[in-house]
Protein backbone atom coordinates (compact mmCIF):
# COMPACT_ATOMS: atom_id res chain seq x y z
CA UNK A 1 0.00 0.00 0.00
CA UNK A 2 1.27 3.19 -0.83
CA UNK A 3 1.87 6.00 1.62
CA UNK A 4 -1.01 8.17 0.95
CA UNK A 5 -3.34 5.08 1.03
CA UNK A 6 -2.10 4.36 3.99
CA UNK A 7 -2.85 7.92 5.33
CA UNK A 8 -6.22 7.72 4.34
CA UNK A 9 -6.70 4.66 6.09
CA UNK A 10 -5.44 5.24 9.17
CA UNK A 11 -7.22 8.81 9.00
CA UNK A 12 -10.71 6.53 7.90
CA UNK A 13 -9.93 4.54 10.83
CA UNK A 14 -9.62 7.16 13.40
CA UNK A 15 -12.90 8.64 12.39
CA UNK A 16 -15.15 5.12 12.65
CA UNK A 17 -13.32 4.55 15.92
CA UNK A 18 -13.92 8.00 17.27
CA UNK A 19 -17.88 7.93 15.64
CA UNK A 20 -18.17 4.52 17.13
CA UNK A 21 -17.94 5.46 20.36
CA UNK A 22 -19.87 8.56 20.00
CA UNK A 23 -23.03 6.76 19.02
CA UNK A 24 -22.56 4.25 21.53
CA UNK A 25 -22.26 6.76 24.23
CA UNK A 26 -25.57 8.51 22.08
CA UNK A 27 -27.14 6.10 22.32
CA UNK A 28 -27.11 4.22 25.69
CA UNK A 29 -27.83 7.74 26.87
CA UNK A 30 -30.81 8.57 24.72
CA UNK A 31 -32.15 4.83 25.56
CA UNK A 32 -31.81 5.34 29.15
CA UNK A 33 -33.45 9.17 29.03
CA UNK A 34 -36.38 7.61 26.80
CA UNK A 35 -37.14 4.38 29.35
CA UNK A 36 -36.41 6.61 32.44
CA UNK A 37 -38.98 9.06 30.87
CA UNK A 38 -41.33 6.64 30.02
CA UNK A 39 -41.44 4.97 33.53
CA UNK A 40 -41.64 8.05 35.50
CA UNK A 41 -44.44 8.84 32.90
CA UNK A 42 -46.51 5.69 33.08
CA UNK A 43 -46.10 5.93 37.45
CA UNK A 44 -47.66 9.47 37.37
CA UNK A 45 -50.21 8.28 35.28
CA UNK A 46 -51.01 5.59 38.09
CA UNK A 47 -50.18 7.64 40.90
CA UNK A 48 -53.25 10.56 39.63
CA UNK A 49 -55.54 7.05 38.77
CA UNK A 50 -55.64 6.37 42.14
CA UNK A 51 -57.84 9.17 43.18
CA UNK A 52 -60.21 8.78 39.87
CA UNK A 53 -62.07 5.32 39.62
CA UNK A 54 -59.53 3.38 38.28
CA UNK A 55 -58.18 3.60 42.15
CA UNK A 56 -61.52 1.90 43.44
CA UNK A 57 -62.02 -2.04 42.52
CA UNK A 58 -65.86 -1.62 42.22
CA UNK A 59 -66.17 0.94 39.45
CA UNK A 60 -62.81 -0.58 37.59
CA UNK A 61 -64.70 -3.74 37.05
CA UNK A 62 -67.30 -1.49 35.06
CA UNK A 63 -65.20 0.28 33.11
CA UNK A 64 -64.63 -1.15 29.45
CA UNK A 65 -61.38 -2.38 28.46
CA UNK A 66 -61.66 -0.64 25.34
CA UNK A 67 -61.95 2.87 27.10
CA UNK A 68 -58.10 2.51 28.72
CA UNK A 69 -56.64 1.44 25.62
CA UNK A 70 -53.06 -0.17 25.25
CA UNK A 71 -53.04 0.00 29.09
CA UNK A 72 -53.79 -2.55 31.43
CA UNK A 73 -55.30 -2.04 34.96
CA UNK A 74 -55.61 -3.66 37.99
CA UNK A 75 -56.35 -3.88 41.64
CA UNK A 76 -54.98 -6.21 43.56
CA UNK A 77 -55.34 -6.86 47.17
CA UNK A 78 -52.88 -7.71 49.60
CA UNK A 79 -53.66 -11.61 49.30
CA UNK A 80 -53.54 -11.69 45.67
CA UNK A 81 -56.73 -11.14 44.52
CA UNK A 82 -56.79 -8.43 41.32
CA UNK A 83 -59.93 -6.58 39.68
CA UNK A 84 -58.90 -5.89 36.44
CA UNK A 85 -61.88 -3.85 34.00
CA UNK A 86 -64.73 -5.37 31.99
CA UNK A 87 -63.43 -7.58 29.38
CA UNK A 88 -59.63 -6.65 30.27
CA UNK A 89 -56.17 -8.48 30.32
CA UNK A 90 -54.96 -8.16 33.84
CA UNK A 91 -51.32 -6.83 33.79
CA UNK A 92 -48.41 -8.95 35.11
CA UNK A 93 -48.43 -9.14 38.69
CA UNK A 94 -46.05 -10.38 41.05
CA UNK A 95 -43.77 -10.15 44.09
CA UNK A 96 -43.22 -5.96 43.88
CA UNK A 97 -47.11 -5.36 42.90
CA UNK A 98 -47.55 -7.58 46.08
CA UNK A 99 -45.57 -5.77 48.44
CA UNK A 100 -46.80 -2.46 47.11
CA UNK A 101 -50.25 -3.90 48.06
CA UNK A 102 -49.21 -4.68 51.91
CA UNK A 103 -47.67 -1.43 52.26
CA UNK A 104 -44.16 -3.13 52.36
CA UNK A 105 -42.79 -0.42 49.22
CA UNK A 106 -44.20 2.92 48.38
CA UNK A 107 -44.19 2.20 44.63
CA UNK A 108 -42.72 -0.35 42.43
CA UNK A 109 -41.54 -0.02 38.59
CA UNK A 110 -40.40 -2.79 36.96
CA UNK A 111 -39.64 -4.46 32.73
CA UNK A 112 -41.43 -7.48 32.08
CA UNK A 113 -40.70 -9.19 28.88
CA UNK A 114 -44.13 -10.87 26.84
CA UNK A 115 -43.70 -12.25 23.78
CA UNK A 116 -41.74 -10.59 21.38
CA UNK A 117 -42.11 -6.84 23.43
CA UNK A 118 -41.47 -5.47 26.65
CA UNK A 119 -43.98 -3.98 29.55
CA UNK A 120 -43.20 -1.84 32.17
CA UNK A 121 -45.44 -2.73 34.94
CA UNK A 122 -46.32 0.53 38.19
CA UNK A 123 -47.68 -0.20 41.08
CA UNK A 124 -48.90 2.95 43.70
CA UNK A 125 -50.72 2.36 46.86
CA UNK A 126 -54.42 2.57 46.72
CA UNK A 127 -57.14 2.76 49.27
CA UNK A 128 -58.03 0.05 51.54
CA UNK A 129 -55.01 -2.18 51.36
CA UNK A 130 -54.79 -2.58 47.94
CA UNK A 131 -52.56 -1.55 44.93
CA UNK A 132 -53.06 0.03 41.42
CA UNK A 133 -51.40 -1.79 38.51
CA UNK A 134 -50.42 -0.42 35.62
CA UNK A 135 -48.66 -2.04 32.53
CA UNK A 136 -48.09 -0.33 29.67
CA UNK A 137 -46.10 -1.66 26.50
CA UNK A 138 -42.47 0.08 25.35
CA UNK A 139 -42.68 -1.00 21.74
CA UNK A 140 -42.99 2.86 20.69
CA UNK A 141 -40.07 3.37 22.84
CA UNK A 142 -38.52 0.55 21.12
CA UNK A 143 -39.38 1.75 17.37
CA UNK A 144 -37.70 5.01 18.52
CA UNK A 145 -34.55 3.47 19.87
CA UNK A 146 -34.61 1.40 16.49
CA UNK A 147 -34.60 4.38 14.38
CA UNK A 148 -31.96 5.86 16.39
CA UNK A 149 -29.66 3.10 16.09
CA UNK A 150 -30.00 2.80 11.84
CA UNK A 151 -29.86 6.62 11.87
CA UNK A 152 -26.61 6.66 14.04
CA UNK A 153 -25.08 3.95 11.84
CA UNK A 154 -25.97 5.64 8.40
CA UNK A 155 -24.00 8.98 10.03
CA UNK A 156 -21.57 6.57 10.80
CA UNK A 157 -20.86 4.76 7.66
CA UNK A 158 -21.29 8.33 6.08
CA UNK A 159 -18.66 9.88 8.21
CA UNK A 160 -16.32 7.50 7.79
CA UNK A 161 -16.34 7.36 3.93
CA UNK A 162 -15.96 11.45 4.35
CA UNK A 163 -13.18 10.87 6.77
CA UNK A 164 -11.83 8.53 3.89
CA UNK A 165 -11.89 10.84 1.03
CA UNK A 166 -10.91 14.15 3.53
CA UNK A 167 -7.74 11.53 4.59
CA UNK A 168 -6.98 10.75 1.29
CA UNK A 169 -6.99 14.20 -0.01
CA UNK A 170 -4.86 15.53 3.06
CA UNK A 171 -2.47 12.53 2.31
CA UNK A 172 -1.94 13.82 -1.48
CA UNK A 173 -1.13 17.21 0.24
CA UNK A 174 0.93 15.77 2.54
CA UNK A 175 2.77 13.57 0.43
CA UNK A 176 3.43 16.14 -2.59
CA UNK A 177 6.62 17.34 -1.11
CA UNK A 178 8.15 14.03 -0.74
CA UNK A 179 7.63 13.08 -4.44
CA UNK A 180 9.13 15.98 -5.23
CA UNK A 181 12.20 15.08 -2.92
CA UNK A 182 11.68 11.66 -4.29
CA UNK A 183 11.83 12.95 -8.00
CA UNK A 184 14.69 15.29 -7.06
CA UNK A 185 16.88 12.13 -5.67
CA UNK A 186 16.33 10.39 -8.23
CA UNK A 187 17.10 12.70 -11.08
CA UNK A 188 20.44 13.30 -9.01
CA UNK A 189 21.39 9.48 -9.03
CA UNK A 190 20.12 9.48 -12.95
CA UNK A 191 22.54 12.43 -14.13
CA UNK A 192 25.11 12.42 -11.23
CA UNK A 193 24.83 16.27 -10.60
CA UNK A 194 24.73 17.03 -7.48
CA UNK A 195 22.20 20.18 -7.62
CA UNK A 196 20.95 21.48 -4.29
CA UNK A 197 17.24 20.84 -4.01
CA UNK A 198 14.81 23.99 -3.55
CA UNK A 199 13.54 24.35 -0.16
CA UNK A 200 9.65 24.90 0.56
CA UNK A 201 8.77 26.01 3.68
CA UNK A 202 9.61 25.27 7.79
CA UNK A 203 8.26 22.12 8.17
CA UNK A 204 9.71 18.65 8.82
CA UNK A 205 10.02 17.92 4.89
CA UNK A 206 11.69 21.40 4.55
CA UNK A 207 14.46 20.25 7.41
CA UNK A 208 14.63 16.91 5.19
CA UNK A 209 15.30 18.01 2.36
CA UNK A 210 17.71 20.73 4.19
CA UNK A 211 19.84 17.79 5.28
CA UNK A 212 19.59 16.11 1.96
CA UNK A 213 21.13 19.34 0.56
CA UNK A 214 23.84 19.45 3.23
CA UNK A 215 24.46 15.72 2.40
CA UNK A 216 24.95 16.59 -1.49
CA UNK A 217 26.96 19.24 -0.53
CA UNK A 218 29.63 17.10 1.28
CA UNK A 219 29.21 14.84 -1.06
CA UNK A 220 30.49 17.02 -3.72
CA UNK A 221 32.89 18.35 -1.75
CA UNK A 222 34.20 14.36 -1.24
CA UNK A 223 34.06 13.68 -4.95
CA UNK A 224 35.81 16.57 -5.60
CA UNK A 225 38.71 15.65 -3.41
CA UNK A 226 38.84 12.72 -4.40
CA UNK A 227 39.08 13.89 -7.90
CA UNK A 228 41.83 16.35 -6.98
CA UNK A 229 43.73 13.75 -4.95
CA UNK A 230 43.56 11.20 -8.58
CA UNK A 231 44.53 14.18 -10.62
CA UNK A 232 47.35 15.27 -8.27
CA UNK A 233 48.29 11.79 -7.90
CA UNK A 234 48.82 11.07 -11.52
CA UNK A 235 50.57 14.25 -11.69
CA UNK A 236 53.24 13.38 -8.79
CA UNK A 237 53.91 9.79 -10.10
CA UNK A 238 54.38 10.60 -13.70
CA UNK A 239 57.76 12.07 -12.55
CA UNK A 240 59.17 9.41 -10.58
CA UNK A 241 58.07 6.77 -13.21
CA UNK A 242 59.05 8.54 -16.20
CA UNK A 243 62.55 9.03 -14.37
CA UNK A 244 62.66 5.44 -13.51
CA UNK A 245 61.76 4.06 -16.90
CA UNK A 246 64.25 6.25 -18.23
CA UNK A 247 67.05 4.74 -16.02
CA UNK A 248 66.12 1.50 -16.53
CA UNK A 249 65.83 1.81 -20.52
CA UNK A 250 69.72 2.92 -20.10
CA UNK A 251 70.94 -0.04 -17.96
CA UNK A 252 69.17 -2.03 -20.67
CA UNK A 253 70.44 -0.26 -23.81
CA UNK A 254 73.61 -0.13 -21.74
CA UNK A 255 73.62 -4.21 -21.40
CA UNK A 256 73.00 -5.05 -24.47
CA UNK A 257 75.53 -2.35 -26.75
CA UNK A 258 78.97 -3.30 -27.19
CA UNK A 259 81.23 -4.34 -24.04
CA UNK A 260 83.07 -0.89 -25.12
CA UNK A 261 79.96 1.46 -25.06
CA UNK A 262 78.66 0.25 -22.07
CA UNK A 263 78.43 2.05 -18.08
CA UNK A 264 82.13 2.00 -16.39
CA UNK A 265 81.04 0.13 -13.03
CA UNK A 266 81.00 3.44 -11.53
CA UNK A 267 78.35 4.93 -13.52
CA UNK A 268 76.48 1.73 -13.23
CA UNK A 269 76.83 2.28 -9.48
CA UNK A 270 75.58 5.32 -9.39
CA UNK A 271 72.14 4.46 -11.86
CA UNK A 272 71.71 1.79 -9.58
CA UNK A 273 71.38 3.88 -6.35
CA UNK A 274 69.12 6.63 -8.57
CA UNK A 275 66.88 4.06 -9.80
CA UNK A 276 66.68 2.23 -5.41
CA UNK A 277 65.80 6.24 -4.45
CA UNK A 278 63.45 5.93 -6.96
CA UNK A 279 61.97 2.97 -5.87
CA UNK A 280 61.59 4.68 -2.58
CA UNK A 281 60.30 7.69 -3.35
CA UNK A 282 57.84 6.27 -5.26
CA UNK A 283 56.76 3.71 -2.37
CA UNK A 284 56.56 6.68 -0.09
CA UNK A 285 54.93 8.78 -2.42
CA UNK A 286 52.25 5.45 -2.41
CA UNK A 287 52.40 5.00 1.28
CA UNK A 288 51.51 8.84 1.75
CA UNK A 289 48.32 8.61 -1.03
CA UNK A 290 46.60 5.65 0.49
CA UNK A 291 46.91 7.45 3.92
CA UNK A 292 45.39 10.54 2.51
CA UNK A 293 42.52 8.47 0.66
CA UNK A 294 41.22 7.19 4.45
CA UNK A 295 38.91 9.74 4.74
CA UNK A 296 36.82 7.68 7.90
CA UNK A 297 36.61 9.77 11.42
CA UNK A 298 39.19 8.36 14.11
CA UNK A 299 35.75 7.31 15.30
CA UNK A 300 35.35 4.36 12.72
CA UNK A 301 38.99 3.16 13.04
CA UNK A 302 40.57 1.02 15.49
CA UNK A 303 41.15 3.02 18.53
CA UNK A 304 43.43 2.91 21.67
CA UNK A 305 44.91 4.60 24.61
CA UNK A 306 47.55 6.32 23.67
CA UNK A 307 50.26 8.16 25.66
CA UNK A 308 52.09 10.92 23.26
CA UNK A 309 54.95 11.15 25.16
CA UNK A 310 55.84 7.37 24.13
CA UNK A 311 54.72 7.92 20.78
CA UNK A 312 56.98 11.20 20.56
CA UNK A 313 59.79 9.32 22.12
CA UNK A 314 59.67 6.62 19.72
CA UNK A 315 59.38 8.82 16.63
CA UNK A 316 63.03 10.61 17.77
CA UNK A 317 64.84 7.68 18.07
CA UNK A 318 63.56 6.88 14.64
CA UNK A 319 64.51 10.14 13.58
CA UNK A 320 67.99 9.83 15.28
CA UNK A 321 68.93 6.68 13.75
CA UNK A 322 68.43 8.67 9.95
CA UNK A 323 70.12 12.00 11.03
CA UNK A 324 72.97 10.94 13.29
CA UNK A 325 74.47 14.11 12.62
CA UNK A 326 71.62 16.30 13.56
CA UNK A 327 71.63 17.03 17.87
CA UNK A 328 67.05 15.94 18.83
CA UNK A 329 66.32 18.31 22.22
CA UNK A 330 63.62 16.15 23.86
CA UNK A 331 61.43 17.58 26.79
CA UNK A 332 58.18 15.69 27.07
CA UNK A 333 55.16 14.85 29.78
CA UNK A 334 52.85 12.52 29.36
CA UNK A 335 50.17 13.05 27.49
CA UNK A 336 47.10 10.22 27.47
CA UNK A 337 44.47 10.22 24.60
CA UNK A 338 42.28 7.64 23.00
CA UNK A 339 42.84 7.78 18.94
CA UNK A 340 44.55 5.84 16.25
CA UNK A 341 48.24 4.81 17.42
CA UNK A 342 49.36 3.79 13.61
CA UNK A 343 48.56 7.37 12.50
CA UNK A 344 49.30 9.22 15.48
CA UNK A 345 53.46 8.01 15.09
CA UNK A 346 52.91 8.83 11.41
CA UNK A 347 51.87 12.34 12.42
CA UNK A 348 54.94 12.83 14.62
CA UNK A 349 57.20 11.08 12.17
CA UNK A 350 56.31 13.36 9.64
CA UNK A 351 57.07 16.55 11.58
CA UNK A 352 60.26 15.33 12.32
CA UNK A 353 61.17 14.10 8.86
CA UNK A 354 60.55 17.37 7.62
CA UNK A 355 62.69 19.29 10.04
CA UNK A 356 65.08 16.87 9.39
CA UNK A 357 64.45 17.57 5.54
CA UNK A 358 65.34 21.53 6.22
CA UNK A 359 67.99 21.59 9.72
CA UNK A 360 71.30 22.73 8.84
CA UNK A 361 73.99 19.78 8.88
CA UNK A 362 74.96 19.91 12.52
CA UNK A 363 71.63 21.57 13.36
CA UNK A 364 69.26 21.08 16.49
CA UNK A 365 65.85 20.06 16.38
CA UNK A 366 63.97 20.90 19.61
CA UNK A 367 61.15 18.40 20.61
CA UNK A 368 58.87 19.41 23.19
CA UNK A 369 55.66 18.06 24.77
CA UNK A 370 53.55 19.51 27.71
CA UNK A 371 49.81 19.98 28.15
CA UNK A 372 48.83 18.30 24.76
CA UNK A 373 50.94 20.88 23.25
CA UNK A 374 53.64 19.12 20.78
CA UNK A 375 56.08 21.38 19.24
CA UNK A 376 58.64 20.35 16.51
CA UNK A 377 61.24 23.14 15.60
CA UNK A 378 64.26 23.12 13.48
CA UNK A 379 66.62 25.92 12.61
CA UNK A 380 66.57 25.77 8.71
CA UNK A 381 65.46 28.72 6.73
CA UNK A 382 62.05 28.89 8.09
CA UNK A 383 58.86 29.03 5.60
CA UNK A 384 58.27 32.50 3.47
CA UNK A 385 55.17 34.52 4.40
CA UNK A 386 53.95 33.76 0.88
CA UNK A 387 54.14 30.12 1.78
CA UNK A 388 52.40 29.95 5.41
CA UNK A 389 48.97 29.58 4.72
CA UNK A 390 49.68 26.70 1.93
CA UNK A 391 52.28 24.42 3.83
CA UNK A 392 48.81 21.58 5.02
CA UNK A 393 47.87 21.70 1.54
CA UNK A 394 48.07 18.15 -0.49
CA UNK A 395 50.71 18.51 -2.69
CA UNK A 396 51.81 22.03 -2.43
CA UNK A 397 55.65 22.42 -2.67
CA UNK A 398 57.32 26.41 -1.89
CA UNK A 399 60.10 27.29 -5.14
CA UNK A 400 62.82 26.38 -2.86
CA UNK A 401 60.99 22.40 -1.69
CA UNK A 402 60.61 21.31 -4.97
CA UNK A 403 64.56 20.89 -5.57
CA UNK A 404 64.17 18.91 -2.75
CA UNK A 405 62.81 15.20 -2.12
CA UNK A 406 59.24 14.46 -1.37
CA UNK A 407 56.00 14.42 -2.20
CA UNK A 408 54.65 17.85 -0.79
CA UNK A 409 51.73 15.54 1.40
CA UNK A 410 53.83 15.04 4.98
CA UNK A 411 52.11 17.83 6.79
CA UNK A 412 49.14 17.19 4.80
CA UNK A 413 49.07 13.80 6.49
CA UNK A 414 49.90 15.61 9.53
CA UNK A 415 46.86 18.24 9.56
CA UNK A 416 44.50 15.49 8.31
CA UNK A 417 45.48 13.42 11.31
CA UNK A 418 45.27 16.14 13.71
CA UNK A 419 41.88 16.86 12.22
CA UNK A 420 40.58 13.66 12.51
CA UNK A 421 41.77 13.33 16.61
CA UNK A 422 39.91 16.61 17.10
CA UNK A 423 43.01 19.07 17.45
CA UNK A 424 44.75 21.70 15.75
CA UNK A 425 48.22 22.64 14.09
CA UNK A 426 49.51 25.45 13.34
CA UNK A 427 52.95 26.38 11.59
CA UNK A 428 55.21 29.65 12.02
CA UNK A 429 58.56 30.66 12.96
CA UNK A 430 60.71 28.91 15.51
CA UNK A 431 62.52 32.85 16.24
CA UNK A 432 61.39 35.19 14.26
CA UNK A 433 64.41 37.37 15.80
CA UNK A 434 67.07 34.79 14.43
CA UNK A 435 68.76 34.46 11.05
CA UNK A 436 67.43 32.11 9.81
CA UNK A 437 64.53 32.30 11.68
CA UNK A 438 63.52 28.24 11.43
CA UNK A 439 60.23 26.53 11.67
CA UNK A 440 57.96 25.68 14.48
CA UNK A 441 55.13 23.43 14.10
CA UNK A 442 52.56 22.97 17.02
CA UNK A 443 50.12 20.31 17.33
CA UNK A 444 47.68 20.46 19.94
CA UNK A 445 45.41 17.47 20.92
CA UNK A 446 42.91 16.83 23.19
CA UNK A 447 42.99 14.23 26.11
CA UNK A 448 44.57 14.10 29.59
CA UNK A 449 47.47 14.29 31.72
CA UNK A 450 48.82 11.41 33.74
CA UNK A 451 49.12 11.53 37.25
Amino acid sequence: MSLRGRVAVLVAAAVAVAVAALSLAAYFSIRSQLRDAFDASLLARAQAAVEGALGNPNQLAAVPADALGDVRVAVVASDGRAVVAEGGIPPPLGADELAVARRQAASSVRSVAEGTGTMTVVAVPAAQGTALVLAESTQATDDTLRSLRLTLLLIGLLGVAAAGAVGLAVARAGVRPVERLTAAAEEIARTEKLDPIAVQGTDELARLTTAFNSMLVALDTSRTRQRQLVADAGHELRTPLTSLRTNVELLVQSDASHPEARLSDADREALMADVRAQIEELGSLVGDLVELSRDQDVSAREQAVVDLADTVDRAVERARRRAPHLTFALAVEPWELVGDPAALERAVMNLLDNAVKWSPPTGTVTVQLHDGVLTVADQGPGIAADDLPHVFERFYRSTTARAMPGSGLGLAIVAQTVARHGGTVTAGPADPAAVPTGTRVTVQLPGHALS
